[in-house]
């Protein structure tokens, strides 16, 4: 699996099987996406996922409606993943792996440090003070891959995860109740039509992930994922 290419990959694995030209993923779907990749679900299992949907939606003689989300997909996902870990599909692993210029991660990191400092400028509370800090511990990664002749990306990833983890925190007691309850209003009427394609697990997955999302808008702060970096 290519790690920082599951999410496009996907994307427009998704945009091919429902060949209706340029189709924008929702919030809802970037968040699934997340989860599978989280959770270790090969991508293959997301392909084969996706094409068994499609494949029998059109089979039905009545298509009452079109198929608008990576979410329509989660169940057959989740069986070809299974059907993988046992043996019964194959796995091809034919992307290459990822590559970034030391200098164009320096700069993506140095840019995430910058707006993270400006969403907790003047706050005057525990959040100025988390992200203040956050700042600093990504300036010190951008100065560190300057200077280091190999990159070792999964232990970056996980670094900026944790960092992403204590930001949320920090958001979280940082927003009002009423955009508290914007957000979670905004997760229900996203997931309700999805609800019975999925397991409790994913499900709750699925909210943290989104969860994380809306949070972060709403204070104004970058994601660190050096998914964002494409």
């Amino acid at each position: 699996m290519n790690y920082f290419n599951y999410f496009t990959e996907i994307e427009e694995h998704f945009q091919r099987a429902r060949n209706s030209g340029i189709f924008m993923l929702s919030p809802l779907d970037w968040a699934l996406i997340e989860v599978w990749k989280n959770a270790g679900v090969p991508i293959e299992a997301v392909y084969k996922g996706i094409d068994r949907t499609f494949e029998k939606w059109h089979k039905r003689k009545r298509r009452m409606r079109a198929i608008n989300s990576v979410a329509y997909c989660s169940q057959e996902v989740l069986s070809a993943a299974q059907e993988m870990k046992e043996g019964t599909i194959a796995s091809s692993q034919t992307s290459p792996p990822p590559s970034f210029d030391h200098s164009e991660l320096a700069e993506y990191l140095k840019s995430r440090s910058n707006l993270v400092q400006t969403s907790g400028r003047n706050t005057g509370d525990e959040f100025e003070r988390i992200c203040r800090e956050t700042a600093d511990s990504l300036g010190r990664l951008a100065s560190s891959v300057q200077g280091d002749s190999t990159l070792d990306l999964e232990s970056m990833e996980q670094r900026l995860t944790v960092l992403e983890e204590k930001l949320l925190v920090a958001a979280t007691q940082k927003i009002t109740e009423e955009e508290m309850i914007q957000v979670r209003r905004d997760l229900d009427n996203q997931l309700t039509p999805y609800r019975r394609k999925m397991t409790t697990d994913q499900l709750t997955l699925l909210e943290r992930q989104f969860f994380q999302r809306q949070v972060f808008e709403a204070v104004g702060l970058p994601r660190l994922s050096l998914f964002y970096l494409n």
